[in-house]
């Protein structure tokens, strides 16, 4: 058989077809093609919504098992998590119930002695909610406005509070809102009483300066018992604040032997920046009664040492100097 007549080519299982490099150069041009027709002209989006709408029931079959693997463990945690929050709530409410029967006790007992002692009733405090409008515009002051003002009945100098402790005091008023001046502003000032020690003393505001300047008991002597972690409550010897209020905690307590007194820092009960409903309360000494003048007063103290020093039996004249040598006294 001559040689010219048989056949070379390839069978077609082996055939290879285009090469390598044609396919590669082919393939790249047509992903160029792809990506800058779906950036410029957005031909890919139909499809891949039209793709993504047709795998949807299968994704969303595949990943069933997978839900139900970690719904099992979250809802076996979170089990676990409300089984311990219930065994510390019983505690807490436990704890919580005997302290409330012991203060129901020590309320009966201190309002028997109170009658026993026939002091008089301690004094109720009327309060009113109140919402915080917004700060003072003023960067070096502590100030807010509250919606509640001389119409509804709030004072000049009414004691504002929240569920912490001490927030400030009304330092303006207007008919329908009033300035209240907090407790970390510079010119706050707070008679405060050390709950531990029943020390008293001033908590003063404006302490470190900065954006959030807080509290610091001044004129204390160097070695004061003051320790930190202490409690400062009202003392309400000032007829404004009502007593036992809590105001600040000390923070810090820096003795210098140097130096006469010691730097306390104090961290405010109340945190101004979290506020915004409060309560104002009316001022103490609307309740107490009247003090008296200076002149009244001067005026019976003489009286009484005068009486006390006339003798009836004797001669005229010693009265009446005792009783002339009373008032300078007193005005003295």
């Amino acid at each position: 058989m001559p040689l010219g007549t048989l056949d070379r080519t390839p069978p077609p299982f082996f055939r290879q077809g285009p090469s390598a490099l044609t396919k590669l150069v082919f393939f790249s041009a047509l992903a160029l093609f792809l990506m800058v027709a779906d950036a410029r002209f957005r031909v890919v989006g139909p499809l891949r919504a039209a793709l993504g709408t047709v795998l949807l029931p299968l994704q969303s079959a595949l990943a069933v098992p997978v839900e139900m693997w970690e719904g099992g463990g979250q809802y076996l945690q979170g089990l676990r998590s409300a089984l311990q929050g219930e065994q510390q709530a019983r505690q807490s409410l436990a704890a919580l119930s005997e302290k409330a029967t012991r203060a129901e006790s020590l309320k009966l007992e201190n309002e028997r002695l109170r009658a026993l002692l026939e002091l008089r009733p301690a004094v109720t405090v009327r309060s009113q909610a109140a919402q915080v409008l917004y700060e003072a515009a003023d960067p070096y002051s502590r100030k807010v406005f509250i919606d509640r003002g001389s119409s509804q009945g709030v004072a000049l100098g009414s004691p504002v509070i929240n569920e912490a402790g001490v927030l400030g005091q009304v330092t303006g008023l207007t008919p329908f809102s009033a300035e209240v001046t907090l407790v970390t502003d510079r010119d706050a000032v707070v008679p405060v009483i050390n709950a531990r020690t029943q020390q008293r003393s001033a908590a003063f505001g404006g302490a470190g300066g900065g954006a959030n300047p807080g509290m610091e008991l001044r004129f204390m002597a160097g070695n004061a018992d003051v320790q930190t972690g202490d409690v400062l409550t009202t003392s309400g010897l000032d007829g404004i604040y009502p007593p036992g209020l809590p105001v600040a905690r000390v923070a810090s307590v820096d003795r210098q032997a140097e130096a006469g007194f010691a730097r306390i820092a104090l961290q405010p009960a109340a945190l101004p920046d979290a506020v915004r409903h409060v309560l104002v309360l009316e001022p103490v000494a609307a309740q107490l009664p009247a003090r008296p003048s200076g002149r009244a007063a001067g005026g019976a103290v003489g009286a009484s040492v005068g009486g006390a020093g006339a003798n009836p039996s004797g001669p005229p004249a010693k009265a009446t100097g005792g009783a002339a040598k009373a008032p300078a006294g007193a005005s003295r």
